[in-house]
């Protein structure tokens, strides 16, 4: 974090601490976050789809990650070797907030086939479902269908009934 930090501050950044991470920003648009991991740090750009990387530095933090990328340090050799691609990655994060530039809308929901009969099946459930936000529903959907098998798809299902009924997502308490 100390070798990467002089880098981003060079680049026009201002440094916070939010979610309890160095958090980057200009203008106050968050830009970059510092998220220690185990084995790397990872400087993860809020907007990174959008950088231009034709060496393939950026790498996607998951599987159902749409906007954010990250670079990831192993080493102080690996963030001096990296030094100049990040800087170059902060000018064109900052071009890209500054032009009001978004990765747009995410693809359609298509629901697990169990959900999808459930809902179908009950009306109230199906009520309460299209009233959470869509990230809310989405997360929902990412647990429920990453069950490889029909019966723990079900039981997750019957789960988190009384969750959604009561309008909460996935992690809320």
């Amino acid at each position: 974090m100390t070798a990467v930090r002089p880098i981003l501050l060079a680049g026009g950044l201002s440094e916070d601490i939010k979610w309890n991470k160095p958090c980057y920003s200009h203008d106050e648009r968050n830009i970059a976050i510092l998220q220690e991991m185990k084995g790397f740090l990872a400087l993860l750009f809020i907007k990174g789809a959008l950088i231009t990387d034709p060496d393939g530095v950026l790498e996607p933090q998951g599987a159902n990650t749409r906007s954010a990328m990250r670079v990831c340090f192993r080493s102080v050799d690996d963030v001096e070797r990296l030094a100049v691609t990040v800087l170059g990655f902060v000018k064109e994060a900052i071009a890209i907030e500054a032009a009001g530039l978004d990765v747009g809308p995410p693809p359609e929901l298509v629901l697990v086939a169990e959900l999808r009969t459930r809902l179908d099946a009950d009306p109230v459930l199906a009520t309460a479902f299209d009233g959470l936000t869509p990230g809310r529903q989405r997360e929902y959907h990412l647990h429920i269908s990453g069950a490889k098998k029909a019966e723990t798809r079900e039981a997750r299902i019957d789960k988190f009934v009384p969750k959604i009924l009561e309008g909460k997502g996935f992690r809320d308490r």
